[in-house]
């Protein structure tokens, strides 16, 4: 990320883009009034004496504002964010540094990049990366949570999963480290097994003690079986339906690397014979 820039010149350069747009700090006001209107959100509104002191570097940033702005400037948020430092754009390339060796979900559909809001201590310090656990769960609390797991948490319509690094349950199919997309409304186990095992249904799964599996399912009576692939070496887990695990929806689909982001410098590339 970027260091943060000096408050005094990014509020120059929010002047900048509010004087292009031939907009008065009472301008910026009124308008904001229509945003807390719309949203039923007071949070959202802007006083033209907060404007003014943001611009000359007196104010503290707040998120909503922010948001009212990049309305009322015709700009996109990440544009005004970048101003105080927070380059968004850092965060696909920074999205491989965090591995999680456990199952979980990883918060609501998203329809566009949010921001994060970072803190001074490390990511790996706070987190149980030895867990398989919910994302939004698991970042509860936690500055660098992404903030549309934060934002989108009440959203019903899909829900995303981490497959932890040391969950081989199905591996290869699903490789640990995968990204999977879970339909929350199938969240009834269905028993025909397609025509290959990439066509039998796998579901995520919550269990009891705070866990989270990644598995095809199938029942034995009043007992959920929990069933790897043939190759994975985790056994058969049977549990208690539904007392100790819940179904959380079907894997619709799939995310995951299926080659070394960086290539052993040792190995030989393969050379065709002449």
């Amino acid at each position: 990320m970027l260091a943060l820039s000096s408050s005094s010149e990014a509020g120059k350069r929010l002047r900048a883009k509010r004087e292009r747009r031939h907009l008065s700090i009472r301008d910026v006001e009124r308008f904001s009034q229509r945003i807390v209107e719309e949203k039923k959100n007071p949070a959202y509104y802007v006083p033209h004496n907060w404007v003014s002191d943001l611009e000359n570097g007196k104010s503290k940033p707040r998120l909503e504002k922010f948001h009212s702005l990049s309305l009322i400037y015709k700009c996109d948020i990440n544009e005004i964010l970048a101003l105080f430092g927070l380059n968004i754009g850092d965060l696909d390339q920074e999205q491989g540094l965090i591995a999680l060796p456990y199952t979980h979900l990883s918060g609501r559909a998203i329809s566009r990049t949010e921001p994060t809001v970072p803190t001074s201590l490390k990511l790996q310090d706070k987190v149980l990366l030895e867990q398989t656990n919910l994302v939004h769960r698991m970042f509860q609390g936690l500055g660098e949570m992404p903030f549309f797991l934060v934002q989108h948490a009440g959203v019903r319509d899909v829900l995303y999963g981490y497959v932890g690094t040391e969950d081989h349950t199905l591996d290869p199919l699903i490789r640990p480290g995968a990204f999977v997309q879970i339909d929350p409304h199938q969240s009834k186990v269905v028993k025909n097994v397609g025509p290959s095992e990439y066509d039998r249904p796998v579901y995520f799964v919550e269990l009891r003690d705070n866990r989270y599996a990644c598995s095809w399912c199938d029942y034995e009576g009043s007992r959920l079986l929990l069933v790897p692939s043939p190759t994975s070496p985790v056994p058969i887990r049977s549990l208690r339906y539904p007392q100790d695990a819940e179904i959380v929806g079907r894997v619709t689909g799939i995310a995951m690397l299926i080659a070394e982001l960086r290539p052993d410098a040792s190995a030989t590339p393969f050379q065709p014979q002449p």
